[in-house]
C-alpha cells in the first residue's frame, strides 16, 4: 500500500510539475510575443516625416522666357506654404519652373478654366 501511495504521489507531482512548467513557459512565451508585437507597432514618434521636406517649395526660382514649343508637359502646384507654382517638363526631359505671371501662361490658364466650365455646364444640362 505505501508503494501505491508513493506511485500515485509521484505521478501526481510529475503531472503537477509538468502542467506548472507548461503554464510558466506559455506565460513567458506570451510575454515575449507581446513585447515583440509592441516593439513592431508603428509609432508616430518613430515614423514622423522631417519638417524640412514637408514645407519646402518646389520652385526656388522661375524662368520668364520658356519657348512654348519646347514644353512637353505642365504641372500646377498649389501648396499651403508656397505661392502658386508651375513646373514645365521640356522635350529634353528637363524640368524648369515658369513664372506664373507670364502672359502666354495666363492665357493658357484662362482657356483651360473656360474649357472646364463649359464641360461642367454640358454635364449639368445632360443630367
Amino acid at each position: 500500500m505505501p508503494e501505491l501511495k508513493s506511485a500515485v504521489l509521484q505521478n501526481w507531482t510529475s503531472q503537477y510539475l509538468l502542467s506548472f512548467l507548461t503554464a510558466w513557459s506559455l506565460e513567458i512565451l506570451l510575454h515575449f510575443l507581446s513585447f515583440m508585437l509592441i516593439c513592431n507597432l508603428p509609432c508616430p514618434l518613430f515614423v514622423a516625416k522631417p519638417i524640412s521636406l514637408v514645407e519646402r517649395c518646389w520652385c526656388r526660382s522661375t524662368l520668364n522666357t520658356v519657348p512654348q514649343r519646347s514644353i512637353k508637359e505642365l504641372k500646377f502646384l498649389h501648396t499651403p506654404n508656397c505661392p502658386f507654382q508651375v513646373i514645365a517638363k521640356l522635350k529634353s526631359n528637363r524640368e524648369v519652373c515658369i513664372n506664373p505671371e507670364t502672359k502666354w501662361l495666363q492665357q493658357y490658364l484662362k482657356n483651360a478654366i473656360n474649357k472646364v466650365k463649359k464641360s461642367r455646364r454640358r454635364a449639368n444640362k445632360i443630367n
